[in-house]
């Protein structure tokens, strides 16, 4: 393997860049659902599923419903200015052929949720799916699939934008792809693991491992970077999530099994710099094509309408450069208020604010028990290492 980093880090650097890391894990937990509505959105995914499987239409006899997008592979954010997740259902129904027309599949189901009288009063219908509003919560979108014959992979077909025709996908060997790729551990150089662990004796929040993994923190990051910086444009030109995600993961992979790396900040930042390259320009019909394939169907480009839109080509490129350079000054930057000031500028002043405050806590905690001390380029942590000076515990009567 190869490092991708030209000579050691110091003890001051790493605490830093652990420090950096460890925040946007955190920025990362208050973008994710509370558990009421973790548990609200389960109840009303099973209460639905067994709705649509109860119905007297022989067309939904053998039906199966499934998470799946980014509730599925736990890339979830909260959206800008609003409380609603989104919440991706599939209603693939078994034993009918590409015959059956797009248009009539959808209707079925959109008919069988009428006949619930609280789903009525909250279904809209969209280009190719059914959305149930649960207001303040969630939404669920609910799309009807079916198998498709073509694909030995377990794949299914869609209906597409205008309901004329079945457009290839694979949502759950997509998951089980995805989740593959989470899974990979990147290998570290020896001498800054051992630092890193000893360090993270005395920090309160994760350092080197996150219940999620690198992978899905840098796609929800990623997301997140993405949803500030097109607040205000009106075009619907945004980089959609599915890219973000396929090429991130992929990215992630190429520098996990090639590289080794000082820490898990370097590996998010090189995982964002090599997401291009995963981007294909075929020819297809003689034209020249942009393409970000679903590797576990043939046929489903995720870019197609970049060959129809091309300020979605430029509008994801220009973002994909500021992403990058944001992420890459995190890493350089040196005192916790310049790098607070940059993360608030990227990702959010509230949300960066919240997180900081749930940290200013635990510093107040550890200033009680003893466990505080200033850092070298960091500041005040309880995180501690050679270059680090224990603060005094306050002495103040009341405290």
């Amino acid at each position: 393997m190869n490092q991708i980093f030209s000579h050691p880090l110091t003890d001051t650097a790493i605490q830093r860049r652990a420090q950096v890391f460890t925040i946007l894990e955190e920025i990362c937990q208050e973008l994710e659902w509370t558990q009421t509505q973790f548990e609200k959105a389960r109840t009303s995914y099973e209460a639905v599923a067994d709705w649509l499987a109860g119905s007297s239409d022989p067309m939904l006899a053998s039906l199966h419903v499934y998470l799946h997008g980014s509730g599925a592979l736990g890339t979830s954010i909260k959206p800008i200015g609003r409380d609603e997740f989104d919440v991706d259902l599939i209603s693939f129904i078994l034993g009918l052929g590409p015959e059956i027309a797009p248009a009539r599949l959808k209707a079925a189901v959109g008919k069988r949720l009428r006949e619930h009288a609280y789903y009525a009063s909250i279904l809209e219908e969209k280009k190719r799916c059914w959305r149930l509003n649960y207001a303040g919560d969630f939404h669920l979108d609910i799309s009807p699939t079916i198998a498709n014959p073509n694909c030995m992979n377990g794949g299914e077909l869609v209906p597409d934008r205008k309901l004329r025709d079945w457009h290839a996908t694979n949502p759950r060997a997509y998951r089980t792809l995805f989740d593959e790729r989470a899974a990979l551990v990147p290998q570290m150089t020896q001498s800054i693991i051992a630092a890193q662990r000893d360090a993270a004796t005395t920090e309160p929040f994760p350092v080197r491992q996150s219940v999620k993994g690198i992978l899905r923190r840098t796609v929800q990051l990623l997301k997140r970077h993405r949803d500030l910086e097109f607040l205000h444009v009106h075009e619907e030109i945004a980089p959609i999530s599915i890219i973000i995600t396929t090429l991130a993961m992929r990215s992630y992979e190429m520098c996990v099994r090639r590289h080794v790396f000082a820490d898990e900040l370097q590996v998010l930042i090189d995982t964002i710099r090599l997401m291009p390259v995963f981007i294909e320009r075929p020819l297809v019909n003689g034209r020249q094509i942009y393409a970000v394939w679903n590797e576990t169907t043939e046929g489903e480009n995720f870019a197609e309408r970049w060959n129809e839109e091309p300020a979605r080509v430029e509008a994801f490129y220009k973002w994909h450069s500021k992403a990058l350079a944001d992420f890459e000054s995190l890493r350089d930057l040196v005192g916790l208020d310049a790098i607070v000031g940059s993360m608030k500028d990227s990702l959010g002043d509230k949300l960066v604010a919240r997180t900081m405050n749930r940290r200013m806590d635990a510093l107040n905690e550890g200033r009680k028990t003893g466990a505080l001390v200033l850092g070298a380029g960091v500041g005040l942590t309880t995180q501690k290492s050679a270059a680090s000076t224990p603060v005094p515990k306050n002495e103040f009567f009341g405290d």
